[in-house]
């Protein structure tokens, strides 16, 4: 399997890799525009642009956009992220033209119909609803906020209900008019594909859009900071974050190590400890997550609220005895699961296409598996505890805390017990 990238003379970028074997392919666009680009009056709208898309074009209208994929028998979606947001189809082989067809129709030609704004609006405010009904959704856009506090970085994706029913017909149009430029695109696919075939055709969907300069983003800072909402729940949900590497730091597969042998898996610290040998929650996990400039190593854990000031404590103390006693055994463990998830998930096409925009995004290249596979292999024990040294006493932290929390810690507890 070869990665094959071409740029065009505007900017827009082609990356792809054959998958020999498949008889289907993932392909899509990935647009470097997500919610960290947006204004603070516009907090929302991408997410709201990516519903938009499939309401219907100068071409094909909501129905046939749908039908056009589903006749082949394939699958189209989209989602929006803090950094990008991405349109993107499964299909056979036979049927990728027709796939990317479909796809840069409704990035280059939505209509935006006032009716079907009016109708989508609707559809998002229901989301956002589903959101504040979920608390273990809810609590990580408070976790996020606290985190990046009064910062693009820090706003949820989906926005505020009050801004999302004000946005209008010209809003999206100049947020596409900002955002959508052929430097901002990276077509990518994977399986079926002919790479070469996919630039002639890039060449004449993409090729005639103009160049245009992009709007700096606000670099992130982790602020830290508490969020705490008390409410009649059967379970109370803790959630902290601590400042961590971005994904352009080399210390990021130190980060993402640490953070699966303390709570990554069954066998990690925070499981066997927590829920196994005390029986304090059904669900405890850890994972370390990164922008551009900045990430977070995020905990976890629903549980009574009567116990909710044990687990918390016991949380603190295991971070801090992972910096003295974290094993070889349990860093081996660590690096082969990341390696693992990593290569098993390249067997399927849609997460390679995924990989390949992403790593063009923030490289401009993609790195061979090799390259990632030995940086992994390069983080070592003492790496790890001296990267859970510097989270357990030094990170700046946030706290998010929602249900039967009145008797919780605070984030000055957590501090102290930190410190201790």
């Amino acid at each position: 399997m070869t990665v094959q990238q071409n740029q065009l003379s505007n900017g827009f970028r082609i990356v792809s890799e054959q998958m020999p074997g498949l008889q289907s392919a993932a392909i899509g666009i990935w647009v470097t525009a997500g919610g960290r680009h947006e204004r603070i009056e516009q907090n929302g709208i991408a997410h709201f642009l990516e519903h938009m898309a499939f309401k219907g074009t100068e071409r094909r209208s909501a129905l046939e956009i749908a039908e056009t994929i589903e006749d082949v028998g394939g699958y189209i979606n989209a989602y929006t992220s803090r950094e990008v947001t991405a349109y993107y189809a499964r299909v056979l082989k036979d049927d990728v033209a027709l796939a990317l067809d479909v796809i840069g129709d409704i990035v280059l030609n939505p209509v935006f119909d006032p009716r079907e704004i009016e109708v989508e609006r609707g559809v998002i405010l229901q989301e956002i609803g589903q959101a504040h009904d979920t608390p273990d959704d809810v609590i990580f856009d408070w976790l996020q906020e606290e985190s990046y506090r009064d910062q693009p970085l820090g706003r949820t994706i989906l926005g505020p209900s009050e801004r999302v029913s004000n946005f209008s017909r010209e809003d999206l149009s100049k947020f596409v008019a900002e955002h959508y430029g052929p430097e901002q695109m990276i077509l990518s696919a994977a399986g079926a594909v002919d790479h070469d075939l996919l630039v002639k055709t890039a060449e004449e969907m993409f090729g005639h859009l103009e160049p245009r300069s992009s709007r700096l983003v606000q670099p992130g800072r982790f602020t830290g900071g508490e969020a705490r909402r008390e409410k009649g729940l059967e379970q109370a949900h803790f959630a902290l974050a601590f400042e961590s590497p971005g994904y352009r730091d080399d210390e990021i597969y130190t980060a993402q190590i640490y953070s699966s042998a303390l709570g990554g898996g069954m066998s990690s610290r925070l499981f066997q400890e927590v829920r196994e040998k005390r029986g304090l929650c059904y669900t405890i996990f850890a994972q370390t997550g990164a922008y551009a400039d900045t990430g977070t190593t995020t905990i976890y854990a629903g549980t009574s609220g009567e116990q909710l000031t044990e687990l918390v404590g016991i949380t603190i103390d295991e971070m801090k005895r992972a910096a003295d006693d974290m094993t070889r055994e349990e860093v081996a463990r660590a690096r082969a699961q990341m390696k693992a998830g990593m290569l098993m998930g390249l067997e399927s096409p849609s997460n390679r296409a995924e990989r390949l925009a992403r790593l063009v995004q923030i490289w401009d290249r993609v790195p061979s598996l090799d390259d990632t596979v030995s940086r992994i292999d390069a983080v070592t024990t003492e790496n790890v505890r001296s990267f859970a040294e510097r989270l357990a006493l030094q990170s700046p932290a946030a706290l998010a805390l929602y249900g039967p929390v009145a008797d919780a810690p605070t984030l000055a507890n957590l501090q102290e017990r930190r410190a201790a």
